[in-house]
């Protein structure tokens, strides 16, 4: 019992990691960054196309037939030119091809993905226009983005202490006969696997769960360096005296910035200056004049944070009543170090901010990152650098995200689904916990075995 899918702008294959979890078949993937390519193949056993618009276009379709398209696709800006809001305006983007390849083949599922901000308003347009092709191709599917996150999914379904959200469109194929109804339909129902899950009672150790590193290769390539330890200890002394003045759940929740702790009477703030900022100025200066005293004291001790980047003299504390700053977890931000509770770990970004855990005085490690986006324990990286690996991860999807929102969109289009399909009894019938399928998932070196995608032979010629 098998069905068929094709992952596009795969990167290393989160997609694939869901998707064949549930007891799918990849016949086809595209990803255009040689390294992540290499990686994909390396763990799928699947050579990904480099192109996809060399691959489906209106002349050639060499993305075979399927039964589920899946994809994490760039959001490019599309023409508003004659407000056609239709197919025909993402010419020239890449969802133009994804929308070729549905157009030719008709999967009965289509799940994509992007970042929050493509609903947002500065992405409204191409929002609509996305939700209105689905329609014209026949599917169903909401108006409304559906924002998920794998820290707010129980860790027996697959969930990750991890803050990640990004929008999913779950589509699903209007069989003939069935009315293509215009009205909204209803976002797929995850509340069976996150409901009465507190996202505070994530325990990195246990959950992820946390490498013991004691020496060797490996920790050395995490460990902190010795200009970022002083910037957490300084940090941290900062932390303790505040502590000590303040009581323990009175540190400042607005960023802080030594080169703006002036006297509030000596404040002067440029005309012109946004909003935002006035009122960041106004409280930085608010603290400095009711505690300079002791912060003067701080200052002289740590030289004024003399040598510090800018990005560096800027402390942001969301970790509420944690003791000290090395209990945290952290980020090197460009907006200074941010500091939270010791629970779940921001989103991994496809830059060096990779998360700091306090408690070990490291980074996590590129198995611990790749752990947090539900790959399997024997997913390997080969030979390539730390900074490639979590930049790929940083750029991936997460597995139980995938998983748990296609099983729920399956949920709710049985309506139009056949239930005896290989695909819906296949979906249905899969383990709740993407981790025990994958933990058994069949994986042969890709020396023995590699499939390879066809060649620029048009396996089907598209006529517009």
């Amino acid at each position: 019992m098998s069905f068929k899918f094709v992952d596009l702008f795969a990167g290393i294959g989160g997609f694939h990691a869901a998707l064949g979890a549930l007891g799918g078949e990849c016949v086809y993937a595209s990803e255009w960054d040689k390294d992540a390519a290499r990686i994909y193949e390396r763990n799928w056993n699947l050579k990904p196309d480099g192109d996809i618009t060399l691959a489906a276009n209106d002349e050639v379709m060499d993305v075979p037939p399927h039964d589920v398209l899946v994809g994490g696709f760039p959001c490019q800006p599309f023409s508003k030119s004659g407000k056609q809001m239709g197919m025909e305006e993402t010419r020239g983007t890449l969802f133009w091809n994804i929308a070729k390849i549905i157009e030719t083949h008709k999967p009965s599922i289509v799940l994509l993905e992007n970042v929050r901000n493509i609903a947002g308003p500065r992405h409204m347009h191409e929002w609509e226009v996305i939700i209105k092709t689905l329609r014209e191709l026949g599917y169903r599917v909401s108006e409304d983005p559906h924002v998920v996150s794998p820290h707010l999914i129980k860790p027996e379904f697959g969930g990750r202490p991890q803050v990640r959200e990004r929008v999913f469109i779950a589509a699903t194929l209007i069989p003939k006969g069935i009315p293509n109804f215009k009205s909204n339909v209803e976002l797929p129902d995850l509340s069976p696997v996150t409901v009465g899950w507190n996202p505070l009672s994530w325990n990195l150790e246990k959950h992820l769960p946390l490498e013991k590193l004691k020496s060797g290769s490996i920790k050395n390539s995490v460990e902190l360096s010795t200009d970022e330890r002083k910037w957490i200890e300084a940090w941290n002394d900062f932390v303790l005296i505040m502590r000590e003045k303040l009581g323990k759940d009175s540190l400042p929740g607005f960023p802080i910035w030594v080169d703006n702790w002036v006297h509030i009477d000596d404040l002067k703030i440029p005309r012109g200056t946004p909003d935002w900022k006035k009122t960041f100025l106004i409280k930085n200066a608010e603290f400095y004049t009711s505690h300079r005293v002791v912060l003067n004291k701080w200052l002289k001790k740590w030289n004024g944070l003399e040598n510090f980047p800018p990005s560096r003299r800027k402390l942001e504390w969301q970790a509420q009543e944690t003791k000290t700053l090395w209990e945290t977890i952290m980020h090197f931000r460009p907006s200074g170090i941010r500091a939270k509770k010791s629970t779940y770990v921001p989103a991994l970004v496809a830059i060096t901010q990779t998360s700091i855990v306090g408690k070990q005085k490291r980074r996590i490690t590129v198995r611990e990152g790749a752990r947090l986006q539900g790959l399997p324990e024997w997913f390997d990286f080969v030979d390539q650098t730390n900074p490639q690996s979590y930049k790929q991860l940083g750029n991936g999807v997460n597995v139980g995200a995938v998983y748990n929102v296609i099983k729920a969109q399956v949920l709710r289009d049985l309506d139009l689904l056949d239930k005896k399909s290989d695909l819906t009894r296949a979906i249905l019938s899969a383990p709740a916990n993407p981790d025990e399928a994958l933990r058994s998932y069949s994986r042969m070196h890709p020396d023995s075995r590699t499939k390879k995608v066809a060649n620029r032979k048009p396996a089907l010629k598209v006529v517009s």
